[in-house]
């Protein structure tokens, strides 16, 4: 898999966050969203990460499945570009990730109402300790709003600068239960 092999060597050439994309999707009235989030897993079946479910970006999947991805690696001058269909990942590999994260991680996951109006720091602040205080120790339970997503690609591309910008660029996709790789001018 061609895009595996791409984030093993951002990470073995030291690009920092090397498993971070921009997932772009749009409203339920055509407006288009962006944001850096962070690859979680890779399957054969696609791309998993996780966020909350009350989320701007949650909102917008929940009308329109489809979204778009990008990689980019700047030191190795390479980019990916991936669209497909999005889906809630089932609630036992939500769990079962929100369980290995750090617990500063989980605690803020479970106190944040992500991509709503606060009032002030202070109030976020506030909502941490709540939770803190509720749940002392290391047990700090998934909240019901917070899980994964499985971007499923129907299209790649993958961008390899050269010189002169006259770059090698592909496409990938879908023909017959394989993959069809083509050569488009840069």
């Amino acid at each position: 898999m061609q895009l595996r092999r791409w984030l093993d060597e951002a990470e073995q050439a030291g690009v920092e966050e090397a498993n971070a994309f921009v997932l772009a999707t749009v409203s339920a009235e055509g407006r288009p969203s962006a944001r850096t989030l962070l690859l979680k897993a890779v399957t054969s079946d696609g791309y998993t990460f996780f966020t909350n479910y009350g989320s701007r970006k949650a909102s917008e999947l929940a009308s329109n499945e489809w979204a778009a991805a990008v990689f980019l690696w700047v030191p190795l001058r390479r980019q990916v570009r991936i669209e497909g269909t999005v889906a809630r990942v089932p609630p036992e590999v939500s769990d079962a990730y929100f369980a290995s994260r750090p617990l500063e991680a989980r605690l803020a996951s479970a106190a944040s109402p992500q991509s709503k109006v606060v009032s002030s720091r202070e109030q976020l602040e506030s909502w941490l300790q709540e939770v803190r205080l509720r749940h002392p120790g290391d047990d700090v339970p998934r909240p019901e709003t917070w899980g994964g997503y499985i971007l499923s690609p129907r299209y790649y591309e993958f961008w390899q600068g050269r010189e002169a910008r006259f770059h090698d660029r592909f496409r990938y996709t879908p023909a017959g239960g394989s993959w069809l790789i083509e050569r488009l001018a840069p």
